[in-house]
């Protein structure tokens, strides 16, 4: 088991390669240092900022499916709809 600087038991980080296109590295490497600290650590931030995100998408999804499920009105559930759709295909 590993600790944080706040002694609350994590579990074990992975170590995980991962090849990065250029301009993408290049990125990562300049909010590293403007932010003084690791490529690494930038990585890890903006997956987790990344997967946080997925979560936050699919929680609005099964939302709006959830109105659009209990809606009687005409007008919201055509509304819902393209909504749903938005967040299904883009656009």
């Amino acid at each position: 088991m590993v600790y944080t600087k706040n002694m609350h038991p994590t579990e074990k980080a992975v170590r995980q390669s991962v090849t990065l296109p250029p301009r993408v590295a290049q990125r990562v490497r300049t909010l590293a240092k403007a932010g003084q600290t690791t490529a690494s650590r930038v990585l890890v931030e903006l997956i987790d900022r990344g997967l946080e995100s997925k979560d936050n998408e699919k929680q609005r999804f099964m939302d709006l499916a959830d109105r659009l499920a209990r809606s009687n009105n005409p007008a919201e559930q055509a509304r819902l709809k393209e909504e749903l759709a938005r967040l299904t295909f883009g656009g």
